[in-house]
């Protein structure tokens, strides 16, 4: 009976001990959902502590450093030397293979990724729901990974038997929208609310499908914006992105958002950045570096952010050389990953101020470059670099730089051509003027000015004109032009003139030469050149003189 007693009691601790571990990796888990990282990594390192073999303690504490948006390339490291230390003495861990693939994801590392997941739920048998979660989110989470994999994946996780995780459709909506079809993510959302109507996660992403089609989406993504609120007014997510929403557009909405946000965030160095970034926003610029200088000098490893606002606010104080130096501290402290491509062309346009700096300052408008996705923005930044040449004229240099711009725009326009093609003109270089006013003409052909610039390039080349290297560029340029006269009259008459100077120096025909001069004054009856050319060449051709009579050579002196 004794024994019985002992052995009850046994599995009632065990039991208690069970189900307390089970709690306490919910709570980390739900301090992940309102993305509380720094006191979820608090919960599951006191875990792991305890246990340093307990996987779902290990997994969840390598998600803590690796979820953030802002992590760094040391915190990937650190999950990754953490996962690989606990697989030693666990190395058919499905949870722990998934969350080292995730790591492989964001290394750049698919095809080795690929081979963990498919691991880890091979030896799960494909029935795990934590496992099948784990892989879809890896893949959503991570920029290279592969959404439909995550989809198919995803739904296997679905219809496990008594699935009840809305965390699983939440992040099949995710990879839903990430490919592109906001439809099914609201689909997947919406399932997630069915299992708990209370999940603010979901009613905040299916505002965020809408939010991306633009600000004439306003009234619905506020609904669903709203609705989340409504259902848990804790989820601070919600609060930090109509924050970044209204950054710029409606400053005072933004703070009282950063406000709510901060009320029910994390207290970390970034929330200090927050805080000087709205006084930048404000455009109270010298507050805001007053603000940084605090939160730089209150923390031993400040958040890097707060040199880059110093950065920008002395950038607007136009304190040039406090901007440099700040820029330079906040290169060196940031880890690139949360180096944007503003911070690269903003720091581009300081380093343009002092002089020597223009190869610097390429290099780093041509990262911004590199970074963004949207074209208008790509433009901007190369057309700022050419403009900086322009201005010293440096004329090769800025026709380089407009050339990019013409490589990155999906449909380049007579004047992007133009700036190309005339500064590389203006200093010679013919043969690049060639190339850009030969895509002008290809694109434009109606138009006569691609053929006129192409045909004073090959002059430029053929300054002689012995080789008629222009000339049917030239009698391109009138045909074209001749269809509008008074639109394309300088050209035309720029062609003309080509052609009386070909006829009368290298032909030697003046009366072809003079047929030019007459249709010069018939579109410009004023035109002086031509009319003095005309009468130079009408003038009959003067008689060679006779040959004059050689002088009779000198006597030689007489010797004495």
């Amino acid at each position: 009976m004794k024994k019985m007693k002992s052995g009850v009691l046994l599995l009632a601790v065990l039991m208690l001990s069970v189900n307390l571990k089970a709690q306490t990796i919910d709570q980390g888990k739900n301090l992940l959902y309102y993305e509380k990282y720094k006191s979820a990594k608090a919960a599951f390192e006191k875990l792991v502590s305890a246990n340093p073999n307990d996987v779902d303690a290990v997994y969840w504490l390598g998600q803590t450093m690796i979820m953030p948006d802002d992590k760094t390339a040391k915190e990937v490291a650190d999950a990754k030397a953490l996962y690989q230390k606990t697989l030693l003495a666990n190395s058919n861990s499905p949870l722990l293979l998934a969350g080292i693939g995730h790591i492989e994801l964001l290394e750049g590392k698919d095809q080795d990724a690929r081979n963990h997941f498919e691991t880890a739920i091979s030896l799960s048998q494909g029935k795990s729901v934590p496992v099948l979660n784990a892989v879809g989110f890896a893949n959503v989470n991570a920029k290279d990974g592969d959404a439909a994999y995550a989809i198919d994946k995803l739904k296997i996780a679905t219809a496990v038997k008594k699935m009840n995780d809305p965390d699983v459709y939440v992040n099949l909506g995710d990879a839903y929208k990430k490919t592109g079809d906001g439809g099914q993510a609201q689909i997947a959302y919406e399932a997630a609310l069915a299992l708990n109507p209370k999940y603010a996660r979901a009613s905040y992403r299916i505002g965020k499908i809408y939010q991306t089609q633009g600000a004439n989406q306003e009234e619905i993504y506020m609904k669903y914006y709203n609705e989340a609120i409504a259902k848990d007014p804790a989820y601070a997510p919600v609060y930090e992105n109509l924050y970044n929403l209204y950054y710029t557009t409606d400053v005072p909405k933004s703070a009282q958002y950063l406000d709510k946000f901060l009320a029910n965030t994390d207290d970390n160095p970034k929330n200090c950045y927050l805080r000087a970034s709205i006084l930048y926003a404000q455009a109270l610029f010298a507050d805001a570096v007053k603000k940084a200088d605090e939160c730089i000098g209150s923390d031993p490893t400040p958040y890097p952010k707060l040199f880059g606002i110093k950065a920008y606010a002395y950038n607007k104080l136009k304190d040039s050389v406090n901007a440099k130096a700040s820029f330079e501290k906040y290169f060196q402290a940031a880890d690139t990953s949360i180096i944007g491509m503003g911070d690269y062309s903003t720091y581009a346009s300081v380093l343009l101020k002092f002089p020597g700096n223009d190869s610097i300052a390429g290099k780093y408008v041509d990262k911004a470059v590199a970074l963004d996705t949207l074209e208008a923005n790509k433009v901007n930044y190369l057309k700022s670099m050419a403009a900086s040449y322009e201005a010293q004229k440096k004329y090769k240099e800025a026709a380089d730089w407009y050339s990019k711009v013409i490589s990155v725009k999906r449909a380049p326009g007579k004047v992007d051509l133009y700036n190309a093609g005339f500064n590389y003109f203006r200093v010679g270089s013919y043969d690049a003027a060639i190339n850009v006013f030969n895509q002008y003409s290809q694109k434009f052909p109606d138009d006569a000015f691609g053929y006129y610039m192409a045909a004073k390039s090959k002059w430029g080349i053929d300054s002689t004109m012995a080789q008629a290297l222009a000339n049917a560029d030239f009698e391109k340029t009138i045909s074209v032009g001749m269809v509008d006269s008074v639109k394309y009259k300088p050209q035309v008459i720029g062609s003309y003139k080509y052609f009386v100077a070909y006829y009368a120096n290298v032909k030697k025909d003046n009366a072809k030469a003079i047929e030019y001069c007459d249709k010069i004054l018939s579109l410009d009856p004023a035109d002086a050149e031509a009319a003095s050319n005309k009468e130079a060449l009408q003038k009959p051709a003067r008689p060679a003189a006779p040959p004059k009579t050689p002088a009779k050579p000198a006597k030689p002196a007489k010797k004495n």
